[in-house]
């Protein structure tokens, strides 16, 4: 794989991350109710569920690519299709983002103690925070479409295990990091507004990413 086509997976994996859902306000909550830790945990638990549908959208993508190029090149019109209407969607959003966040604000309280130890409610927590993040990214399909969209134009370009490798640990990565850092931040309440406030700023920039890309796929095939 190409830097040039890393650097292009590396982008679209960013708006995908950054792309409001209910990942985003999962993490929100365990951030905000069981601290900071809680959300890391949930954010990587998440991360770990991408990682698994990359792998698996990749071999599935590389198997029918050998197989049926034909198509191989009708999912990747019909994944260009997708990130255009993301694109469409995000460019007439007004702060999906912020959205989630408040939902996530609004989720739930911080357990009361003294029903038991502080210990165990500490390990429900961090069980809750792992078992919440996984699960949230492998039971939404929206992802897998995404992936099927997203991995349509790499699979070419990953002719190596370097090349494969690449193209599933990047979104693990960005996935992880992103969420990290919306942890992070909601460790310090006087971030949070900026974020709000550039929020509808945020989801334009990624609209018209979307469909560049999009147009960028239908041109490649």
């Amino acid at each position: 794989m190409s830097f040039t086509a890393w650097l292009s997976l590396l982008a679209i994996c960013c708006l995908g991350a950054m792309s409001p859902g209910p990942s985003l306000a999962m993490v929100v909550r365990h951030t905000l109710t069981g601290g900071r830790g809680k959300g890391i945990l949930c954010a990587w638990a998440h991360s770990i569920g991408i990682g698994l549908y990359a792998l698996v959208t990749l071999l599935g993508l590389a198997v029918v690519l050998k197989q049926a190029p034909m198509v191989f090149n009708g999912i990747a019109i019909i994944g260009a299709l997708y990130l255009a209407w993301m694109g469409v969607k995000a460019l007439g959003s007004k702060g999906g983002i912020s959205d989630k966040l408040d939902a996530g604000n609004g989720s739930d309280s911080a357990p009361v103690e003294g029903t038991g130890s502080a210990a165990a409610h500490s390990r429900a927590a961090t069980l809750a925070a792992a078992r919440d993040g996984l699960a949230i990214s492998l039971f939404n399909p929206k992802i897998m479409l995404f992936f099927l969209a997203l991995f349509s134009q790499f699979v070419m370009a990953a002719d190596s295990l370097v090349g494969q490798s690449l193209i599933v640990f990047t979104p693990l990565v960005i996935d992880g990091l992103w969420y990290t850092f919306i942890a992070l931040i909601l460790s310090h309440p006087s971030v949070l507004p900026k974020l709000r406030a550039k929020a509808a700023i945020i989801d334009k920039l990624s609209g018209v990413v979307l469909i560049l890309l999009a147009i960028r796929v239908i041109v490649t095939i």
